[in-house]
């Protein structure tokens, strides 16, 4: 049998609440995280500040290996710093979004990022949330979740944490971006966003936070904490 850490798996669309879940999940477990999402926005975010246009694949691989990641804890957030630049605010624009979403479909990025992911795989044990990590990422994961919830709910999240920022931004926008998204990510042909097969399907629509986390606790055995 295998002697790596356990990793729980967290995949699922753009605002289908894994962030929130899976960072809850993680400190109640006591197990490292990984938002693999902002790895791909911080990539994004890096090429955006150096001009390098989306197309150019080969610059982008470099870009990928080149820029530095941090996640750093600052009481209930984290904050997460590119090349030593705290980028928290620009990662979660749907804009910065959409970037991500367009290079993440670049197959050479995702080798690049690939073995990047796994070294997050650490005792006690992971929890991964993003949107291939049950289905490439970390296939042999004894516990894999795919949430979901429909398109206006996730894009109503969207806008209220926005507008909670600051960040004016009209909701039929928004609504198009992430259907727009959804679909990218769906039909592309590297890694395309799926559950695994292996995964427990949880539609967060119209469900609280608290309950969602404790289905996903209820799938890890209390001796696996």
């Amino acid at each position: 049998m295998s002697q790596l850490p356990p990793v729980l798996t967290i995949d699922g669309p753009s605002g289908a609440g894994k962030g929130t879940v899976s960072r809850i999940v993680a400190r109640h477990l006591g197990w490292h995280y990984l938002d693999s999402g902002a790895l791909y926005r911080a990539v994004g975010v890096a090429a955006s500040w150096a001009d390098i246009d989306t197309s150019d694949a080969s610059a982008l691989v470099r870009c990928t290996f080149d820029t530095k990641v941090q996640f750093v804890e600052q009481g209930e957030s984290l904050r997460v710093l590119v090349n030593g630049t705290d980028a928290t605010d620009e990662l979660r624009l749907e804009t910065t979004g959409a970037l991500a979403s367009a290079i993440a479909a670049i197959s050479e990025v995702r080798a690049a990022l690939k073995e990047r992911q796994r070294a997050f795989r650490l005792a006690p044990g992971l929890v991964a949330d993003g949107r291939d990590m049950g289905t490439v990422i970390f296939p042999d994961a004894p516990f894999k979740v795919f949430l979901t919830a429909s398109a206006e709910e996730r894009a109503l999240r969207r806008h209220k944490q926005l507008k909670e920022k600051g960040v004016s931004v009209n909701f039929e926008d928004l609504l198009r971006e992430i259907m727009a998204r959804d679909a990218r990510d769906a039909q592309r042909a590297v890694a395309p966003l799926r559950p695994a097969d292996d995964a427990v399907l949880i539609d967060t629509s119209g469900i609280g936070i608290d309950d969602v986390v404790a289905r996903v606790l209820g799938l890890v055995p209390t001796q696996g904490a």
